[in-house]
Order: structure tokens, then sequence, then C-alpha cells
């Protein structure tokens, strides 16, 4: 496991050895992606991340690209939900790389919440796990706070062609335990919670009850409803009790396990063992100030080329130490690219 992983998430880290063990990991992926080897057959270096290979984001809906070596054992394929008429991205899971990831997922939420386990509340149907060889975005996004749950409850039943909340399952949990945490994709945790009227009982149980709410995904469907993240918040964080928390995470479905959480001054937080680039939307040249391209890498990823991707993503680096006391890189996310293709739940 990399070194990189020993120190806490926003810890200081030693750049050069980010790019170090980054530069290895490309040779990893072009020695045994021949996919990837097509994309860049003359690279030979870098010395400075900018400088690294990379493939576009779209990539992964059109082509599944995949490492192979005697030292890793390919096991599931990740897949977004798509939107109608467009192709899942895929992702080639693999045991090495979900050990790595696990363990950043972890330490990320750990960060933010304390290593104390407590029951863990999905807004989703338990159903969506029996996917024989494939898992959905949605749910990876969900399991990786499995290492800090002492129990998994999922929350959601089908029922009329809607999912809405198991209020039974969710009383007899209620009873029996203090603290939760509660994952939930960002527009059911809105349609399925936040907006729904509970049963007087339920809210009752649940004005003295300290929810770590934790939501990943795009905005888009809760933009046509008006509901902005104040909105938001302000609806889960009114029914429970006082030191209850909202946790927005950003991320991709094509890089697993990594995390970057909104923080109070309203920055994106980048894990020691992970970088952002910004790129300019024409030229792709590097950009140290100015909104571009995201492009989002990480050492964490053994069994395909998803280390080194650049989104369809809007952002902008923000330089010197974050109020909030998070030490590394920050940077704002300012949404889509205008005109870029919708891509379901890939944003976990």
């Amino acid at each position: 496991m990399s070194r990189l992983l020993d120190a806490g998430p926003f810890a200081r880290r030693d750049d050069a050895a980010f790019l170090a063990e980054m530069c290895e990991l490309t040779r990893w992926h072009l020695d045994g992606c021949p996919a990837y080897r097509r994309i860049w057959p003359a690279w030979d270096g870098a010395c400075a991340v900018e400088e690294l290979p990379y493939v576009h984001v779209g990539l992964f809906k059109r082509l599944l690209l995949r490492t192979d070596n005697p030292a890793i054992e390919h096991q599931r394929m990740l897949t977004s939900s798509a939107t109608t008429g467009r192709a899942p991205s895929r992702v080639a899971l693999d045991q090495k790389s979900s050990k790595l990831q696990s363990a950043s997922s972890r330490a990320i939420l750990e960060a933010l919440v304390g290593p104390r386990t407590r029951p863990l509340l999905v807004l989703d149907d338990a159903r969506n796990l029996r996917c024989r060889g494939e898992v959905s975005a949605r749910i990876a996004a969900a399991m990786s706070l499995r290492p800090l749950a002492s129990e998994i409850v999922f929350l959601l039943d089908e029922s009329a062609g809607t999912q809405q909340v198991n209020f039974g399952r969710l009383r007899e949990v209620l009873d029996r335990h203090e603290e939760f945490l509660i994952y939930g994709f960002t527009s059911i945790l809105w349609a399925a919670w936040a907006a729904v009227e509970m049963p007087a009982d339920v809210r009752a149980r649940l004005s003295n009850k300290k929810v770590h709410f934790v939501h990943s995904g795009g905005w888009k469907k809760l933009e046509a409803f008006r509901v902005d993240r104040d909105r938001l918040d302000a609806a889960l964080l009114g029914g429970v009790a006082s030191g209850s928390q909202v946790i927005d995470c950003y991320g991709l479905v094509e890089q697993v396990g990594v995390l970057f959480p909104l923080c109070e001054q309203g920055f994106r937080h980048v894990p020691r063992w992970a970088d952002v680039v910004i790129r300019e939307p024409w030229t792709l040249d590097p950009l140290t100030d100015q909104p571009g391209l995201l492009q989002l890498m990480n050492i964490l990823a053994y069994g395909a080329p998803y280390h080194n991707v650049l989104t369809e993503d809007y952002g902008r680096l923000v330089k010197g130490e974050c109020p909030c006391g998070r030490s590394g890189h920050r940077f704002e996310l300012l949404g889509r690219v205008p005109l870029a293709e919708m891509r379901g739940c890939a944003n976990v």
C-alpha cells in the first residue's frame, strides 16, 4: 500500500513522491493495457503532473479499458446508470485496487465524521445489489461508507412505480440507536427524505438522533425544483439533533474511492493520494488560477487506467491555505461544461 495513505487525507504531502508514484502507475498501465498504450505510444516520463498521460471520461462509455497483469484479479464491472439512449460508463474492478479504494474512502470519511462505527441507512433498494457481475455507481457510492457501518439498512422499497421509505424498517433501527450515517444520491435524498411528510412518530424519533447525511451526485434534477444546497441542508438538519451535519461529496464513477468533500468555506479538498489539474477547454493547456476542465488523478487504480481522467466538469484551482484548516490542494467545482453529455450517476 502506498505510503501516501499512511497519513491523514488532508495532511500536507510530498508532491515529488506523488509524481513518482503516478509515473510508476502510468508505466504499469502502458505495459498491461494495449488500448491505453495506443493512445500514448511515445510517453517516456513526466517532470510535473501536468505531463502525465490521461484519458477523457467519455472513453469509458465507448471502450472497456482493462490492465492485465499476473498480480491483478479482476472482479465485477462498475457501471453508471446511463440516461435514456446513452451508453453507461463501464469500469473494470479488481481486488488490489478495491482494497486501496476502501482504505481511501474510510480515511476521508473518518476525517469528516470520526472513526466510530454506527448504523448506515441507505436511501436505495437492496435489490440493486443483486445484479450478477455488475455493480451500479449509486450502490458503489453507498458501499464506500461500509467500513464505518456497524450495520447496513436499505430504506427504500418499490411502491406504485416509485421508491418510498419503508417507515417500519426505519422505526425499528431508530429505536435501537442514537447516531446514524445516512447516504443518498443527492436527488433521491431530497425526493425520498427531505421533501417527504414523515409520520409524526418517526419525526419524534428522529428529533433527538444525531445524523451524518452523506450525499453525492449531480444537482440537475434538484435545479428543476429550485432546490439549492442551503435549502437541502436546512430540510435535512431541521428535524434531527444538534451536532448533525450534511456532507456533500464530489467524485467520479470512473475513479472509485476518491471523494472530494465540500468544506464550510465552499471548496473541494483533494486527498493527498489524489490531485487535480485544470485545463483550458480548447487548447488543453494547464491553468493555474482560471476556470477550465477538471482533470482528476489518483494512485489507487491498478486494474484499468482510470488513474488519470479528464472530465466534462468545470472547476478552478484555489491557492493558499483554506480557512477551514485542511492542508493540501483545493478547488471550486463550477458545474458541467455547456453542451456536455449528461452522465447519469457518474458524478458520485
